[in-house]
């Protein structure tokens, strides 16, 4: 009975810190809201525009759900979602947007995150390197802030064809967006080609701006507008990834530079006048003899 009380109320915990705030994408048609994660369905693409949760250090620690691999169609999309037969030897893997390891904290959110409305073809080797990886990061952020939220989802540009017989689309590139929510609050995003890569993840790192005009959803437009304007406009690594310092802030640097110039007039103004001063001394004595 203590276990289950136990377990409830864990639970119930982070269903509420995942509702807390809603930064979801907008326009959010044909919206999905499960337990654990939201999502915007594509009827003619057959997977989310977008999967959007949030993603806590308790989550991240309390990891201990076997893996089920039990994909399944989802419910509760009133058109139909895609099957999993759809990707039987298409030779696309069955990519999660909200990861499976993310939500290994119960079962519920397990089950989930193998529902296929949260599934979209990637290739092996995208999914299981560069895209893991990202992943694995993401987690380590989690633990690290507390909280973040994330939004991800394909980009239905440069697409490689279709699969099953729910015509699945292949998307040409993946994206990821994730919202530090703390006090000193940042964000970073990504854009990834559907495809096997050894370059490091920030050569991956675009601006949340980049994002919107590649995907045509606003990203977290409940942010108050000069902050939201502030994260969105600009690929920052200082917080995220080690060895980044912040960039000073336009207005500061503009001033820091305006103090130099202003101290280096004032040296050669100085020194300028102590050259005159003793070249019209020395002009005066030589008068005088």
């Amino acid at each position: 009975m203590k276990l289950f009380t136990a377990t409830f109320f864990l639970i119930a915990a982070q269903v509420i810190a995942a509702k807390a705030i809603d930064y979801l994408p907008v326009p959010s048609g044909d919206l999905v809201r499960h337990i654990y994660y939201t999502l915007s369905y594509n009827e003619k693409n057959e997977q989310a525009n977008w999967v959007y949760y949030t993603l806590t250090d308790s989550m991240v620690i309390n990891r201990g759900e076997e893996r089920s691999n039990s994909f399944r169609m989802d419910k509760m999309v009133a058109t139909g979602s895609a099957k999993s037969s759809d990707y039987t030897k298409s030779g696309y893997d069955r990519g999660h947007l909200c990861p499976a390891a993310d939500m290994g904290f119960n079962p519920v959110a397990m089950q989930e995150s193998f529902l296929m409305s949260n599934i979209s073809p990637q290739t092996p080797d995208f999914n299981r390197g560069i895209w893991k990886e990202l992943e694995t990061t993401v987690r380590n952020w989690a633990k690290k802030e507390r909280k973040i939220v994330v939004v991800t989802g394909p980009v239905f540009k440069d697409d490689k064809g279709s699969i099953g017989q729910e015509e699945v689309l292949v998307p040409g590139y993946f994206f990821k967006v994730i919202y530090d929510t703390t006090d000193d609050s940042k964000l970073i995003a990504f854009v990834f080609p559907n495809a096997k890569s050894d370059r490091p993840l920030t050569d991956f790192a675009v601006s949340t701006d980049e994002v919107e005009k590649l995907t045509g959803y606003d990203f977290f437009s409940l942010l108050p507008d000069d902050l939201e304007s502030k994260l969105e406009s600009k690929v920052e690594f200082a917080g995220w990834f080690e060895g980044y310092e912040p960039a000073s802030p336009i207005a500061q640097q503009a001033q820091t530079d305006s103090e130099t110039v202003s101290q280096d007039f004032y040296f050669y103004l100085v020194l300028i006048l102590v050259i005159l001063m003793v070249v019209l001394l020395v002009f005066v004595k030589g008068r005088k003899r």
